[in-house]
């Protein structure tokens, strides 16, 4: 194996220790998952395809990215902290020379934000490199460690990720081949996993029986055709791939020279898509249900506007998440649609702690108010979701600030009352300000002069799809995948609540 770039554990401080990730500074929303991409071209410049599917998926992490490339038995890799832009140049790309690629863009779920935690993760067999890119979180992970440990794994990350791709190993370097290897390891992961693996002769798109996280397979023109994984569509989009269909739940697809062949290989499949990617993770010029998710959130706006009608004088939505949701709230009511934030897309983040006076101003280094379009006016503002509540009371007081007279909240989502222990980071429950208060009490703590939420229900009618298909266990408590005491003690404290 030749590696690029050697990653170490100790060259930069845990950003996780910073001071501007308290949960004071921390935004009221669940937060990202991760996004990976696979391309299989032969005669193309894959490392420069997967550089730009990740671009158009930093938006599911931030913290590191990484692309492995396979040059025949030969893998390139390489993987740092920070955006696919500043870990990229043309350079290093150049250097990630071979026929297939396995990228990944991370936001931590399960191990740390740390440099060794960065994927893919890359492995040796008896039959030659794996590179693996997850989308997920276990929930057997102390089991699946145990079990790996004392089989003499050498485990060198924090990540359920890994212990994948050595499960993968395992069975591998005990006989069985590719194909026959990652199946055997599957059915020891329980939880979310959308994986898109590597190898000499080909890549794997895979996802768990429930089909919690999306992937995604594409087309590249030309003679034979060439296949694309990726998260969302809006990874295909970039790079001039054709849509072609979703990874089934439970299916595994292989693709090498010989094209792309489909093994279903979980006899339990129950789709339970994670409800959150359609209301806010995935980009909404992604297509889901064969309509882009802007759509969807459209239909959101409108039910919230349908379900809790206000008297006001303009809408608008917390960019840029809530902006679908407020145009269609907009439309079901007749309320002026306006812009009343202005968001600064550069700001990224950051590990510099701002000064006492800048966090007692808020939060207008993202956003900032129009006063003159705010001044002496009723607003209603749309978000998609409240998690802690932090960030959103001082949204109100900056509105108020700004001389807004009053100032209505809608929430295009039910009540967040219950962590996602599949891949999405919505800390422990007495953490979630809707787990422990009630909307009067939410209200009153956000200081708006009223607050209300979508209802579950039309939430998932708005999908217009079958409502048993989705997960919405962050609403409700009810964990399509059972999760083990010690997992669950370490985030669960409270009791499931009727949304």
């Amino acid at each position: 194996m030749i590696s690029i770039h050697s990653v170490t554990s100790d060259e930069y401080p845990d950003p996780t220790n910073s001071p501007i990730n308290s949960h004071e500074n921390q935004p009221d929303k669940p937060e990202e998952a991760c996004g990976v991409f696979g391309i299989y071209a032969p005669g193309e410049n894959v490392a420069k395809l997967t550089y730009f599917g990740l671009y158009a998926l930093q938006h599911r992490g931030q913290e590191s990215a990484g692309i492995a490339t396979f040059e025949g038995t030969e893998v390139h890799l390489y993987k740092d902290m920070g955006l696919v832009s500043q870990v990229f140049n043309e350079s290093i790309l150049d250097q990630l020379l071979g026929s297939l690629a396995v990228g990944h863009t991370r936001y931590s779920t399960t191990g740390s934000s740390r440099r060794v935690n960065a994927q893919p993760a890359v492995l040796e067999t008896r039959l030659g490199s794996l590179a693996l890119a997850h989308n997920g979180n276990l929930v057997n992970t102390v089991q699946l460690r145990q079990e790996l440990l004392e089989n003499k794994c050498n485990l060198v990350t924090t990540t359920d990720s890994e212990m994948i791709a050595f499960a993968i190993a395992e069975a591998i370097n005990a006989g069985a081949d590719w194909l026959e290897g990652a199946i055997k390891a599957f059915h020891r992961c329980q939880g979310a996993f959308s994986l898109v693996i590597g190898t000499p002769i080909g890549v794997m798109g895979v996802r768990d029986p429930n089909g919690i996280r999306p992937l995604v397979i594409g087309t590249l023109a030309g003679n034979p055709i060439r296949y694309v994984l990726a998260s969302e569509t809006c990874g295909l989009d970039i790079i001039g791939a054709e849509y072609l269909r979703d990874v089934e739940p439970g299916e595994l697809v292989w693709i090498t020279e010989e094209g792309l062949a489909s093994y279903h290989w979980s006899q339990q499949s129950e789709r339970k898509l994670c409800i959150f990617e359609m209301i806010y993770f995935a980009r909404p010029d992604s297509i889901m249900h064969n309509e882009s998710l802007y759509s969807y959130r459209i239909r959101l706006g409108r039910q919230l506007a349908q379900e809790s009608p206000i008297d006001a004088d303009i809408v608008f939505g917390v960019p840029d998440s809530g902006i679908p949701a407020a145009i269609g709230f907009s439309q079901a009511s007749g309320v002026a649609y306006m812009e009343g934030l202005i968001k600064n897309r550069y700001v990224g983040r950051t590990f510099i702690q701002p000064t006492q006076t800048m966090r007692e101003s808020g939060i207008r280094m993202k956003l900032n108010p129009l006063k003159d379009v705010l001044a002496g006016k009723r607003v209603i503002i749309v978000d998609d979701s409240i998690v802690r509540g932090t960030t959103s009371r001082k949204l109100v007081k900056t509105l108020r600030d700004a001389g807004a007279i009053e100032v209505h909240m809608r929430i295009s989502s039910p009540p967040v009352t219950h962590p996602c222990f599949y891949g999405i980071d919505t800390d422990s429950q007495d953490q979630l300000i809707a787990a422990t208060k009630s909307v009067e009490e939410i209200a009153k703590q956000l200081e708006v002069d009223s607050l209300a939420y979508l209802s579950w229900k039309g939430m998932l009618e708005a999908t217009r799809e079958d409502t048993n298909t989705f997960c919405s266990a962050c609403f409700t408590g009810d964990y399509p995948v059972a999760i083990p005491d010690q997992v669950k003690r370490s985030k669960l404290i409270l009791e499931k609540v009727v949304v």
